[in-house]
């Protein structure tokens, strides 16, 4: 497979600035996610890869070679895209050696191509079938099946499970992430969807407004966010986010907010002893707020429950802190009710704390 480089790279629609200054190196073998919100410039650098869209500045490399000026056609890169774009009049086994009949490949060749490819993705069975007569998901395989057919350097994935249902969409990541392994190939992936991008992805790129916010794997990303918006994107639910005053008593620190207070532990404060400011957002997820059985200030927050979102596994809680709207997620059998005053405990090992101004990290 393949190396695959990405130097300084820019890409302007007249005044508008989709991709600035990105920096990526992806080694061989690796599959790399890129995530972010809607406009944020996944699918626009993904297309400067493939050659669908010119670079304004920058380079891109393929095992060392630039390939700026080079067709898209001869960079040896194969991309399944969001709708499969199958044609609908040819067989499944048409539309997967079609790009070889292109090629002019020998038509034995392109016979034993498909029937490995159809083997690896289990639609042996659907080759005599035209698109309209199979599922969304079986025509996913057939737009994957027609990339591998070709044995690219580099595999190009844009959004291609947005059109399944959930359930299909849960199994055919788990697909794609088999089929990774076994072909062992170059994987650059674009989603918007968060849970596809850390259960998918050796290391992720979390876009935003065309620059990359942070990049790592997917621990690294949930554990040690670079900024506010990373650790908000990352995870589900989001992560809760509440401004709060930083308090020096002596040598110990707490947050003060509206409502309530939290004490630093000694690892965090030590941590932002030398930050001058005097607000701070605090970072607390869902999964690191539990039930507790009475209050102890600065150790836990006294709540109002709202809302309750059973979802089976666990439960959702949203409640409010006086003015501050907070989300928990509690185990199955906890036992609330709209309305009910609870106390809540965060786990005071995994706080975030943030920035007030840039939103950058503190720790």
């Amino acid at each position: 497979m393949a190396e695959v480089r990405l130097e300084k790279v820019s890409k302007h629609f007249n005044e508008v600035i989709a991709v600035n200054d990105f920096n990526l190196s992806i080694k061989d073998k690796e599959f790399v996610v890129l995530v972010g919100p809607s406009g944020c410039g996944k699918t626009t650098t993904l297309r400067m890869v493939a050659g669908l869209e010119q670079i304004t500045n920058g380079d891109i490399y393929i095992d060392d070679r630039c390939i700026n000026n080079l067709p898209a056609k001869d960079r040896d890169i194969a991309m399944v895209f969001q709708n499969y774009a199958l044609y609908p009049h040819m067989s499944v086994y048409e539309n997967m050696g079609f790009g070889l009949e292109l090629r002019k490949t020998p038509k034995d060749e392109i016979r034993q191509r498909v029937q490995e490819a159809a083997e690896i993705l289990g639609i042996q069975d659907l080759l005599h079938r035209k698109p309209k007569a199979i599922s969304g998901g079986q025509r996913q395989r057939v737009a994957v099946g027609r990339a591998i057919v070709r044995k690219p350097k580099v595999f190009l994935f844009d959004e291609p499970l947005s059109n399944l249902d959930a359930k299909l969409r849960v199994q055919t990541r788990v697909e794609l992430k088999k089929l990774h392994e076994r072909i062992a190939s170059t994987i650059i992936y674009v989603t918007h969807d968060q849970v596809e991008a850390m259960t998918m992805g050796d290391r992720i790129v979390v876009m935003k407004d065309g620059f990359i916010q942070q990049i790592g794997t997917p621990m690294e990303l949930y554990n040690a966010p670079a900024n506010k918006f990373v650790g908000g994107f990352i995870g589900s639910p989001a992560m809760n986010c509440i401004e709060a005053e930083l308090v020096r008593s002596g040598r110990s620190l707490f947050l003060q907010t509206g409502t309530f207070r939290i004490d630093l532990p000694e690892d965090k404060a030590q941590g932002i002893k030398s930050y001058k400011e005097k607000k701070v957002i605090v970072g607390i997820r869902p999964e690191d707020l539990f039930e507790a059985g009475h209050h102890v200030p600065g150790k836990t927050i006294p709540v109002t429950v709202e809302v309750v979102e059973p979802i089976g596994s666990e439960i959702y809680l949203n409640v409010s802190a006086g003015n501050c709207p907070l989300t928990a997620r509690v185990d199955r059998k906890t036992k609330v009710n709209p309305h009910q005053n609870i106390t809540l405990e965060p786990s005071l090992e995994n706080l975030h704390l943030f920035d007030i101004g840039t939103e950058k990290s503190l720790l």
